[in-house]
C-alpha cells in the first residue's frame, strides 16, 4: 500500500465509524496487527470494540514499574472481564543499572524516562508487525489535533487511530451504553492517568490532561510524537537526546 493510497483511505475514514476503521485494519493486516492500551476509563471503548471485532488481538500494556497499583488491578480486571490476553511490555534490562542509580529520573528528565520505559519497549514490540491501533483523539492535546487516522511510519508500520474524531462525550456515551467500568482513581479527580510520579488529580476547570507532567511543559510521553521515530541504543545516544531537549 503506497502513501497515496493511505492518504486517500485516511481521508475517506474521516466519515467512518471507529468500528468500520478497526474492521478494515483487521481485514487488511491480521494477524500482523496489535493495539496498545493504557487501561484508563477512556481506553475501554476502543478495547471493547476491537476485542469484539477481533478477539485474538494482541493488546500491549506498558508496565513501566511506576504505575499506581489501582491501574495494575484495573488492568487485570479488564483482562478477565473482556477475556483478552494482555502482553505486558517492560523496559530493556540493560537500562536497569541506569534506572536504579537515577531513581528521580521521572522528575529530573521525564522525556528520557518516558523513552526508556515506554517508547523503546513499544518500538521493540511492534517490530515485524504491519499495523498498530491506538486510542488517541484530536481533542486531547495540541500535538494530537494534527494527527491523521492512518499514519505510515518510517519502518513501514501503519499506525491506525480509529477514535481520532471522538470527544470525551462520545467516550462517556459509549461507556454508559455498554456499562463499561471506571478506573478507581477517576472518583479522586484523576482524569488522565499515567505513572504515579508524573500524575496528579485535575482541578476544577482544568483540561483532563492537565494532571500529566504538571509544571514541566511536557504533554506527551513520546509514543505519538517525533520521539517515537528515534532509536537510542547507547549512553551516548541518551546524552544526545538530553542535549536536544535543552
Amino acid at each position: 500500500m503506497d502513501i497515496a493510497e493511505i492518504t486517500r483511505l485516511s481521508d475517506q475514514f474521516e466519515q467512518a465509524t471507529p468500528q468500520e476503521i478497526v474492521a478494515w485494519a483487521v481485514k487488511t493486516f491480521a494477524p500482523a496487527i496489535a493495539m496498545s492500551s493504557s487501561f484508563q476509563t477512556q481506553s475501554l471503548p476502543l478495547l471493547h470494540m476491537v476485542t469484539r471485532i477481533y478477539p485474538e488481538m494482541r493488546v500491549f500494556f506498558l508496565d513501566t514499574g511506576l504505575h499506581f497499583w489501582e491501574t495494575l488491578i484495573f488492568r487485570q480486571q479488564i483482562e478477565n472481564e473482556f477475556k483478552i490476553k494482555v502482553i505486558d511490555l517492560h523496559y530493556d534490562e540493560r537500562w536497569r543499572p541506569f534506572l536504579e542509580v537515577y531513581r528521580d529520573l521521572p522528575k529530573e528528565d521525564p522525556t528520557l524516562c518516558c523513552y526508556l520505559r515506554k517508547v523503546q519497549p513499544m518500538q521493540q514490540a511492534l517490530r515485524g508487525l504491519k499495523a498498530w491501533i491506538t486510542g488517541i483523539r484530536r481533542d486531547q492535546t495540541a500535538a494530537r489535533a494534527a494527527a491523521r487516522i492512518l499514519e505510515p511510519q518510517p519502518d513501514g508500520l501503519l499506525k491506525v487511530n480509529p477514535l481520532l474524531n471522538w470527544t470525551e462525550a462520545d467516550i462517556e456515551a459509549y461507556r454508559q451504553q455498554y456499562r463499561l467500568p471506571e478506573h478507581p482513581l477517576t472518583v479522586w479527580g484523576y482524569a488522565s492517568i499515567g505513572c504515579a510520579p508524573c500524575t496528579r488529580p485535575v482541578r476544577p476547570g482544568e483540561p483532563p490532561r492537565a494532571g500529566r507532567w504538571s509544571g514541566t511543559g511536557k504533554t506527551e510521553c513520546g509514543l505519538h510524537t517525533e520521539l517515537f521515530r528515534k532509536r537510542l541504543e547507547s549512553p551516548a545516544d541518551l546524552e544526545r537526546l538530553r542535549l536536544e531537549e535543552e
